[in-house]
């Protein structure tokens, strides 16, 4: 059911946010904020910010050091890998630049120091197991489907805690009247 006829006029690319339009209804992406980490001609990958389970990082993984943020699952693509989203730059090796200030991977061993240290703060870092993938064009047919509406991402709102309301918060700043109704309608129009 598309009752909007919305049209972005943003292009899909590294370091831009994928919201699932309001009634895409699959389980892993119904009102999903994607933050994508790659989008060239051999397809697409991202992360969905607003998913988290209820698992610790250090009760995921042995001999990880006490973390109270919770990982984020619902990527459906390698749930058995960890991948991590961090503002730390240069201090992590091998880290790979997806924007001005936000980063992808690195080198393991020295996140997990720098948190048994404690000098990584749960707005730097996001830990999530397994990733959201599409092939060569498949993104891009979604999007002309209008199951995706692509919005500019800004580094507070890829770290940013309140992933009950990030959906709609990203949804809004859009701007537009169309985007302010989108933004606050119900997840099932039955119940309003």
């Amino acid at each position: 059911m598309k009752m909007f006829e919305f049209q972005s006029k943003l292009s899909p690319a590294q370091g831009k946010f994928l919201l699932a339009e309001p009634f895409l209804d699959d389980p892993y992406f119904k009102r999903s904020v994607i933050y994508l980490v790659e989008h060239n001609e051999k397809g697409s990958l991202g992360f969905i910010l607003n998913k988290p389970i209820d698992l610790k990082i250090n009760n995921a993984l042995v001999g990880f050091p006490d973390y109270t943020e919770s990982l984020y699952l619902r990527g459906p693509v390698q749930r058995d890998q960890l991948y991590f989203l961090h503002r730390l730059g240069d201090k992590v090796a091998n880290s790979i630049e997806i924007a001005e200030g936000i980063y992808w991977g690195g080198d393991f061993d020295t996140v997990k120091e720098m948190i048994e240290s404690k000098v990584i703060l749960p707005d730097e870092i996001r830990f999530f197991v397994g990733y959201s993938g599409w092939t060569t064009s498949q993104l891009d047919n979604e999007i002309q489907s209008k199951s995706w509406i692509l919005a500019p991402a800004k580094p507070d709102e890829v770290f940013n805690h309140d992933t009950k309301h990030l959906w709609s918060t990203v949804m809004k700043g859009l701007g537009g009247k169309e985007f302010a109704i989108m933004s606050n309608f119900p997840e099932d129009p039955n119940l309003n």
